[in-house]
């Protein structure tokens, strides 16, 4: 029932209009190719671990049952990127493409438009629905440590809701050493999730490691025009962040990077365990 929907909503609206293309060559650009959906029960486990045990978000994650009362269901859905905007974001492994630009400027408004869409259709047919990164409680916050000098010396980033997390409990697919989650379409991409009351067979967890898909051959690390990861941290959020910023202000209102996304082994799919 959902697939069906959110596969047609990625299928029709899923292009770049001339009132927002950045030039006439973007005209029509396909952002996203065909969704996978992941579901697992809103009681799983794994929820309770995140904010009890694992801390993730530094203890400010908030399980499904806290988003809806009658929660029983959580859908994780990862929209891949299409081939045309991954290949253009590898031509040049300093700054983003004009087609990533719009992926994850673009792409994200065509996200939470079909976000909304199936919430308001499981609401249609009695259901209870609420994503949490469209909701008015999600909350994204950036914290800062300091030494004993009082001097900067890391910015972390937390929020009430992980869509990554999710989608590995999801079964969708497990983190790399850039901290994206590899699926078998790969890691290109971007992923949503939904808390319902509507039932749903669990998918199953194919994996049982957190890193299980990745190979750690060190592709990412090298990818990175920032030095943002490496192996003994993985990926310093910090470094990152900083020049988002920088593309902020040059590319306003779009920004991006993805380096560690694009020219991989796991950019499309789940890769060799042998590679590299």
């Amino acid at each position: 029932m959902v697939e069906e929907l959110i596969c047609d909503f990625v299928k029709q609206n899923s292009f770049i209009e001339k009132e927002s293309a950045i030039n006439d060559s973007m005209i029509g650009l396909k952002i996203f190719d065909e969704p996978l959906i992941g579901y697992t029960s809103a009681n799983d486990e794994l929820f309770k671990k995140f904010k009890e045990e694992y801390k993730i978000t530094y203890g400010n994650f908030m399980p499904p049952s806290e988003w809806l009362e009658n929660a029983k269901t959580v859908i994780s859905i990862f929209f891949p990127y299409t081939q045309k905007i991954k290949n253009s974001n590898a031509k040049d492994m300093k700054l983003p493409s004009n087609e990533w630009l719009h992926g994850r400027y673009e792409g994200q408004q065509i996200i939470d438009k079909c976000t909304e869409y199936i919430v308001n259709y499981l609401n249609i047919k009695g259901y209870s629905a609420v994503a949490p990164c469209i909701d008015k409680r999600f909350e994204s916050c950036v914290g800062t440590q300091l030494d004993t000098k009082e001097i900067l010396t890391n910015e972390f980033y937390h929020s009430n809701w992980s869509e990554r997390h999710v989608a590995f409990a999801c079964g969708l697919g497990t983190f790399g050493l850039s901290k994206s989650i590899i699926t078998k379409k790969g890691m290109a991409g971007r992923f949503s999730s939904i808390i319902t009351s509507y039932s749903h067979i669990a998918t199953e967890r194919t994996y049982k490691d957190i890193y299980e898909y990745c190979t750690m051959c060190g592709k990412c690390i090298s990818n990175c025009p920032v030095n943002a990861i490496n192996y003994e941290e993985g990926k310093n959020h910090t470094n990152c962040s900083r020049f988002l910023d920088f593309t902020t202000v040059k590319y306003k209102p779009r920004y991006g990077c993805g380096k560690c996304q694009v020219n991989l082994p796991c950019s499309d799919k789940i890769p060799n365990r042998f590679y590299g």
